[in-house]
């Protein structure tokens, strides 16, 4: 199976004090309702991601990235796992986005954050207290939802 994905971007919010490249992989067996990417459940959507075009993405970027991030991939988890630690041999910290409740354990090694739980439209995301979903450093174990929730700007009379 094709480890396809579209054209990778620069994010800045999804992983907090990260600049991240940020692959969204296509095949997503979740299927969240109320999903805001439903291009990414077509398998065959995108282009494929292979080790050497992978390496040519991080080179690009390389200097300006912190972090690389996949929205998805845990459903091929080898071909994941290889490009965790193609990203990690060139000291960035990875994370996975996904919308399972959990992560295997082979591929959780090679995170430093993971964001689980399925999208749940009357909960929110990670920007609502109420969220069903979380934000983990792996590396510490700490729940980091907190950081994505924005606090209320006070206005005052003049």
């Amino acid at each position: 199976m094709t480890f396809n994905c579209l054209p990778p971007t620069i994010v800045f919010q999804e992983v907090p004090n990260e600049i991240s490249l940020c692959f969204s992989i296509t095949g997503c067996q979740v299927g969240c309702k109320g999903c805001h990417s439903t291009e990414l459940w077509n398998k065959n959507f995108g282009q494929a991601l292979t080790n050497t075009n992978f390496q040519q993405w991080i080179n690009k970027y390389q200097g300006l990235i912190s972090t690389v991030l996949f929205m998805g991939g845990e459903w091929q988890k080898e071909t994941l796992i290889e490009k965790l630690i193609l990203a990690q041999n060139l000291g960035l910290k990875t994370c996975l986005y996904t919308g399972e409740n959990t992560v295997n354990d082979e591929i959780s090694k090679h995170l430093n954050y993971v964001k689980i739980g399925k999208w749940d439209p009357t909960k929110g995301g990670l920007n609502s207290p109420d969220t069903n979903q979380k934000f983990i450093d792996l590396t510490t174990g700490n729940t980091l939802n907190h950081l994505f929730i924005k606090k209320g700007i006070q206005h005052v009379a003049a």
